[in-house]
């Protein structure tokens, strides 16, 4: 709580007019003697602790009552804006004196000092704390500056976040459209190169079959109105070595049997199982054996061409029925080939 000292005691100086009021204002007479100066101390004016008034002077007694009077009311003023502050937290209470014509008049030697006490309001009044309209403005403004600077950085955020968004769908875009261009790339390249296999096959299907065209006039099947009978391979107890070694064609006796292929003829007569045989040999080497003849229709070392007639299908030899027994022996090997694979690979299909 905070309180006013109270006013300084005046010095006690004898009088002449003891029992005379002192009124502040009024004159002084010669009888009173003269002014003695006053120099004031810490014990004359520091009041006792705990306690707020004034002694009461003898002799000029009305300025002492006077002043007795105004620091009771200055505390009580003082101490209502102290607990005003205290209670509210505010700023201090103001407190306005109006001015005193004559602090004689207030009280006088008559009345006692407790009676002639003035209110608190012949003081003046004491204005109650007024709310601070600043501080709240000044603190809103901030909290709004501070909100402005908060949205500011989280619009400045989520910028980047989008940007960033946007920057990663355009790359993730791109490398999409790379991909894709990649693979179209790759899948075009592909049917180009299947396209080029298909022709190249294609192409050479034609060539492959052009020279077989261009065979099957040089080559011919070795007789006609035949039939297939045993085939290369089959095995039997009709064959001496457990398997067939050739291509049979049954066909009635004296049908016409013709060279394959031109060649020389290098043998010609009867082989035991084979019955009557010729062996036309190719400029090539390979040998081909024409088995069970009925007759023979060339010699030994005899040019032929292709088509050329050079026996008749017969029965001679170890067969159970009249067909040409055709074997193939390249290179004048042993042992043979499969005389259809042979055929169709020039072009004929027995």
């Amino acid at each position: 709580m905070v309180s006013n000292r109270p006013a300084p005691e005046a010095p006690f100086v004898p009088s002449q007019r003891s029992a005379d009021t002192f009124v502040y204002g009024g004159a002084r007479t010669e009888d009173e003697g003269p002014w003695e100066e006053w120099n004031p101390t810490a014990e004359s004016v520091r009041p006792p602790r705990g306690k707020h008034r004034v002694a009461k002077q003898r002799g000029g007694g009305g300025f002492a009552r006077s002043s007795t009077v105004l620091g009771v009311g200055v505390i009580a003023a003082v101490s209502a804006g102290g607990m005003a502050s205290a209670n509210t937290g505010k700023a201090p209470v103001s407190i306005s004196l109006p001015d005193l014509p004559d602090v004689g008049s207030l009280i006088s030697d008559d009345e006692p000092a407790e009676d002639t006490a003035p209110t608190l309001s012949s003081f003046g009044s004491v204005t109650a704390p007024q709310a601070d309209d600043t501080a709240p403005q000044s603190a809103a403004d901030a909290g709004e500056a501070l909100r402005s600077r908060i949205m500011a950085q989280v619009e400045s955020q989520q910028t980047q976040v989008e940007t960033q968004a946007q920057l990663a769908a355009a790359e993730a875009a791109a490398k999409a459209e790379a991909d894709a261009v990649a693979k179209a790339e790759k899948e075009a390249e592909a049917k180009a190169t299947a396209a080029k296999e298909k022709a190249e096959a294609e192409a050479k299907e034609k060539a492959e079959a052009a020279r077989l065209a261009e065979l099957a006039t040089q080559y011919t099947l070795p007789t006609s109105s035949y039939t297939i009978t045993s085939t290369f391979g089959e095995a039997g107890a009709y064959w001496s070595s457990g398997y067939h070694t050739g291509l049979d064609f049954a066909a009635p006796t004296g049908t016409l049997i013709k060279a394959v292929h031109s060649g020389t003829i290098t043998s010609a007569g009867w082989d035991g199982s084979y019955g009557y045989k010729t062996v036309l040999t190719l400029d090539d080497g390979t040998e081909i054996w024409y088995a069970h003849q009925s007759s023979i229709s060339v010699s030994v070392g005899q040019k032929v061409a292709t088509g050329d007639v050079i026996g008749r299908v017969g029965a001679t030899g170890n067969v159970t029925g009249a067909h040409l027994h055709l074997e193939v022996h390249p290179g004048g090997s042993a042992s043979g080939i499969d005389p259809g694979a042979w055929l169709r690979s020039k072009g004929l299909n027995p």
